[in-house]
């Protein structure tokens, strides 16, 4: 039998839960219109972005009234131009108007994560490390965002606390030092790999010597980076992938980039999140 898509499970709730929030217990407003009116209603986009989010909107349409059509003029992962037109919504007007805002907000919120996503990733074009996420997302829209930023030519980092092991500062002092971690999570977790936060070059050599990984190289400055992917290559046996994160922005991913990191993780992609601006326009009343 076919394993249940924990996105597609996501999908339903993140929209049921939305509409019970902003409908409760019934549009007032749109009671207002003709029951048998129909309507045509565009979507436009009023800046430049990176699409995420169609599937949301389809289901509030789904769930709001399942003969509404959407018609899509671009594709989730499109970059998309100011005052260009996303999508076709007709059916019922009572029922477009009612999901009107809950299908904006999924949409400007998750192309709003996939643009600034697309930004970062632009900023490192050449180089060899790859932009990720973190968990510093929406309360109850983990997979929402997480799916936005591979839309915006990001990736995953690990989704939750039970598919990676990260062992952080306070992991480390409540195990009794880095060896200690790094030896108990490869006795318990064969399977997973282990990554260490570091925050010295001192830390980076012993996380290297008790076999991490994959190292997070938590707020290190240019030159500390450099030293440790310097180290990393001669001392490292083998070699571990090494993370920077940490006060990464625009003006300096470039460098940190530069310095031959593997990755760099980035929790404003999603905790820092501004929402595209969009706006639907009824063209029509039948």
């Amino acid at each position: 039998m076919k394993a249940p898509d924990p996105l597609a499970a996501a999908i339903t709730a993140n929209v049921s839960d939305a509409l019970d929030e902003d409908v409760g217990t019934g549009d007032v407003t749109a009671s207002l219109v003709d029951g048998n009116a129909q309507a045509k209603a565009i979507v436009l986009a009023r800046e430049a972005m990176v699409m995420a989010g169609q599937a949301w909107v389809n289901e509030v349409f789904r769930q709001v009234d399942a003969g509404i059509r959407v018609e899509w003029l671009c594709n989730d992962g499109d970059r998309v131009v100011a005052d260009q037109e996303i999508c076709i919504i007709t059916g019922a007007a009572r029922g477009i108007l009612t999901g009107e805002r809950t299908a904006l907000n999924f949409l400007q919120l998750l192309s709003g994560t996939a643009t600034t996503t697309s930004r970062y990733v632009e900023a490192v074009s050449g180089f060899r490390a790859r932009i990720l996420d973190t968990r510093k997302t929406v309360p109850g829209l983990r997979l929402a965002q997480k799916y936005a930023v591979r839309c915006g030519g990001g990736e995953n980092h690990r989704v939750g606390l039970y598919d990676a092991l990260l062992v952080k500062e306070n992991h480390i002092i409540a195990c009794g030092g880095i060896a200690a971690a790094v030896q108990t999570a490869k006795e318990r977790h064969r399977n997973l790999p282990v990554e260490v936060e570091v925050e010295s070059i001192s830390e980076v050599r012993e996380a290297l010597e008790a076999g991490a990984d994959r190292l997070l190289l938590d707020n290190f400055d240019i030159a500390d980076l450099q030293r440790a992917v310097d180290i990393n290559q001669s001392e490292g046996k083998p070699p571990a992938d090494l993370e920077a994160s940490g006060n990464i922005t625009l003006d300096n991913i470039g460098a940190i980039a530069e310095t031959g990191i593997d990755y760099i993780s980035i929790g404003a992609l999603t905790k820092h999140v501004k929402a595209v601006d969009l706006s639907m326009r009824f063209r029509y009343r039948a």
